[in-house]
């Protein structure tokens, strides 16, 4: 048997958080050494797996299949698609810069206590989140899906709820108070969203007789396996809500803002950039593979929702008065891209939204991270308290910058790429739908502008005229983003050839092809 890539692409953080975890109390710098070192040897993986994906081959490559749970028919299968790989490549990547951006977050939570260890548990939680979600992106088990699915929210919850943000303009006590209420709201909405999908993980066993993503879609492309249409839709129902509550779509969204409101910038990252990537993922591999009827029977509905997702998320976020809530709202309208761009069941739709994926993980992760160094010199989440910061720090400034105006998918930037792609595949099939979603993009261009004057121009506040502008280390982190968004705004071809053989397979299960031009032919 050939090496098993992927295994070992999950397994390595997982062992990296059990030994960052056992680091000695005193020994507070080696833990975050260690947890930095094996974030990168889990790139270096994620790289060897990217090389040795043929976008050309077949459509699940360096796949692994163990018997697993024989009774039930569960086995441990993996494999990836172009989709698949670009995700865990996306994962890969941001886990050292959230390493990076982290690295002093839990020091000051260091008690005098030798047993207590905040520094290793926060950095061991973050490698484990890593763990899960690779595995989530190339389980081919629907079982095994479902159960790092789930256990992802365990890690995420402590981080949330333990390590929040500092930056509260209430009391210690108020501020704890809101890191718990948005650590179980959290766990609670992904919670429901996760049993009401196990009652339909047992329903597709009980009607497929297995797990195996890649045998009940054969089974179903060549007529062996039929569902009956209310069966195959109420399956569909169940799976979908726990993706829409992970991606999240309106109105399951409101988990969202507090989360990333009471998190540390870097932990901010890795909800809406790596973890709710999950949900959208999944409808794609899972919603439209297993069940292509029901997904056109519901696309009307979510095409509605998603729509609302985009113009609500971002009329909200014209509105913040904190910075990171902002973001947050940001993060919610462009998730209504991504599930209009799966749902419009056009090639450009689904490629765009594939890469919206990616786009979005690289252009969230360098203005909340950038927001984050901003946020920990001043104490403060609120925009009003900052104003000139250009004058003073002007590196940090035009760092913020480019990456608002890649939240605003300026062209040049590689979230423009996504967002055409997915506007032209809506327009394609649903111009009324395209026409509206263009709201967003007004939108975004004011509240990512705004932002900018109130923070960066204008007077220099007394509070803001000592910041210092970036340091060394958070150089490291966001000089390499600011790169690949304008590298991947400027030639996205290498992953636009990664996902498309993808997006192929995936119109095929929904049997959708692009509508043809509405063009009178030249006389």
């Amino acid at each position: 048997m050939s090496f098993p890539l992927l295994t070992a692409t999950a397994v390595l953080p997982a062992v990296g958080a059990i030994a960052t975890a056992a680091v000695p109390a005193a020994r507070r710098t080696a833990a975050k050494w260690l947890a930095l070192l094996v974030s990168l040897a889990t790139l270096a993986l994620a790289v060897t797996v990217l090389v040795r994906f043929d976008p050309d081959g077949a459509r699940y490559q360096l796949t692994e299949s163990r018997s697993w749970i024989a009774e039930f028919g569960v086995r441990y299968e993996l494999g990836v698609d172009g989709i698949g790989v670009a995700l865990i490549a996306l994962t890969a990547l941001l886990i050292p810069f959230i390493v990076l951006a982290g690295w002093h977050d839990a020091d000051p939570l260091e008690t005098k206590s030798s047993r207590w260890r905040p520094t290793q548990g926060f950095f061991a939680l973050i490698l484990a989140v890593e763990a899960m979600v690779i595995i989530s992106f190339a389980a081919t088990d629907v079982f095994l899906f479902y159960i790092f699915f789930e256990a992802m929210l365990i890690p995420m919850y402590f981080l949330i709820g333990g390590f929040g943000d500092r930056a509260h303009s209430g009391t210690d006590e108020n501020a704890s108070a809101q890191r718990s209420y948005a650590a179980v709201k959290f766990l609670l909405y992904n919670l429901v969203g996760g049993l009401i999908m196990l009652a339909a993980v047992i329903g597709l066993y009980v009607v497929a007789g297995n797990f195996s993503l890649q045998e009940i879609t054969e089974a179903r492309a060549n007529g062996t396996l039929e569902m009956a249409t209310s069966t195959e839709r109420w399956l569909f129902l169940g799976f979908f809500f726990a993706f829409a509550v992970k991606a999240p779509l309106w109105p399951l969204h409101t988990w969202l803002p507090n989360a990333m409101g009471e998190s540390t910038a870097p932990v901010a990252v890795l909800i809406t950039a790596v973890v709710d990537k999950v949900g959208t993922f999944a409808m794609l591999r899972f919603c439209l593979g297993l069940f292509p009827e029901a997904s056109k029977w519901a696309t009307p509905v979510i095409l509605v929702l998603a729509l609302i997702s985009i113009v609500y998320g971002a009329l909200l976020a014209v509105g913040q008065r904190d910075i990171k809530r902002l973001v947050a709202y940001a993060s919610i309208s462009h998730f209504g891209f991504i599930i209009l761009g799966i749902f419009a069941m056009t090639s450009q739709g689904q490629s765009g939204a594939t890469l919206y994926m990616v786009n979005h993980g690289l252009s969230t992760a360098a203005l909340m991270l950038v927001a984050g160094f901003l946020i920990s010199r001043r104490g403060s989440r609120l925009i009003a308290d900052y104003g000139g910061v250009q004058k003073v720090a002007p590196v940090l400034a035009g760092t913020f910058l480019i990456g608002g105006l890649a939240t605003l998918s300026l062209p040049g930037l590689a979230p423009f790429v996504s967002e055409f792609l997915v506007l032209v595949g809506a327009f394609a099939r649903y111009p009324v739908v395209g026409i509206i979603a263009t709201i967003g993009i007004v939108l975004a261009a004011l509240y990512t502008l705004v932002l900018y004057q109130r923070t960066m121009t204008g007077p220099v506040k007394p509070e803001v005229s000592a910041m210092p502008d970036l340091r060394a280390r958070e150089l490291l982190v966001v000089a390499p983003l600011i790169a690949l968004l304008i590298g991947l705004g400027v030639y996205p071809k290498p992953l636009t050839d990664l996902v498309n053989p993808a997006v192929k397979h995936t119109m095929s299960d929904v049997q959708q092809k692009d509508p043809k031009p509405d063009v009178e032919a030249a006389k």
